[in-house]
């Protein structure tokens, strides 16, 4: 990992490969020795908001970050308050209010580039990571510009998603996935139709009790803030193509497509081709830029602007996740 010295002398964008088309996503503030994250001079604060429009992200690091409660403190310090994980996808534990674990999928597995919760209407804006623990090798979390991705989707595919969008279909089951009581946080139906009728979300209680959702998105938006366009869906990662194949062979002998714990089709109900979303994922492949976290590290993230993944790892890592 190289750097180059900014003129401010505090941010530096950091290229992280020699082949990343030149990439400055994440931008780095360097702490000065000894510095805590809640000592950032007034000037790099200030800067920070300009920093999330233009680049997307913000690497902090080198800076004293003591526990999880200040990792807290400093993501609550920008004034939105800390969300909590309703209608998740993945695994995580909550670490306290408003922080959880990264997703807890095997270290052997590659967690796909993605928007945060971008399968679904109400999303964080901003996102941030905390590696307490740098695993032994790998580990990373890649992350590309959603702004490049737009733009680089061939303009058949950005055209066909933007005019059709996505349906997100989920079969919450503890057998295959999460059980819609973890998802939704209660053991109350009520509190769970509730959630779906203020969100848009169809539901369906299935004879064996267990839930299925049903929820029109767009595939693509415009920031309000700079009118940008931007992809931002997880139709890669819904759809039954991202399962290896010898896995989704079985699932779908086992339960059949209507009962698949997540897919998605386009938004009137039709297929999306395999074959397409193999060029989607080629586009995310070519555009992510990664870097090694080290301990201590904060990634601040506008998540409209900047998906996220994990790739594979050995040895222990500990980072944990913040929303707003």
């Amino acid at each position: 990992m190289t750097s180059i010295e900014h003129p401010d002398g505090r941010f530096k964008p950091m290229l992280i490969t020699d082949d990343n088309h030149g990439a400055t996503l994440p931008r780095c503030v360097q702490a000065n020795p000894g510095q805590s994250i809640h000592a950032l001079e007034q000037s790099v604060r200030d800067s920070l908001d300009a920093s999330l429009r233009t680049v997307g992200g913000v690497l902090f690091r080198g800076f004293t970050v003591a526990t999880p409660i200040d990792f807290k403190r400093f993501a609550a310090s920008f004034g939105a308050p800390l969300a909590s994980y309703e209608f998740g996808s993945t695994p995580r534990s909550k670490v306290f209010a408003g922080v959880y674990s990264s997703t807890e999928y095997p270290a052997h597995q590659f967690i796909p580039l993605h928007n945060e919760q971008a399968y679904t209407r109400p999303w964080p804006s901003r996102i941030w990571f905390h590696c307490i623990k740098a695993s032994e090798t790998g580990g990373e979390t890649p992350i590309c510009d959603s702004r490049l991705i737009y733009q680089r989707m061939p303009a058949e595919i950005r055209e066909q998603f933007a005019s059709r969008e996505l349906l997100y279909v989920r079969n919450y089951s503890g057998a295959l996935d999460l059980p819609w009581q973890k998802v939704f946080n209660t053991q109350d139906r009520a509190q769970v139709e509730r959630y779906c009728q203020d969100n848009g979300i169809e539901w369906e209680w299935k004879a064996d009790g267990d839930l299925r959702t049903r929820q029109r998105c767009p595939a693509v938006l415009q920031h309000p803030d700079t009118g940008e366009w931007v992809w931002f869906n997880q139709a890669h990662l819904f759809h039954v193509s991202a399962i290896e194949p010898a896995v989704r062979a079985s699932l779908l002998a086992a339960v059949g497509e209507e009962n698949l714990p997540r897919h998605v089709y386009f938004g009137d109900g039709s297929a999306i081709p395999d074959a397409l979303l193999d060029r989607v994922r080629a586009v995310y492949e070519q555009t992510a830029v990664s870097f090694p976290w080290q301990a201590g590290d904060i990634l601040m993230l506008d998540n409209r602007l900047v998906a996220h993944g994990r790739n594979p790892y050995t040895g222990d890592r500990k980072v944990i996740v913040a929303m707003a």
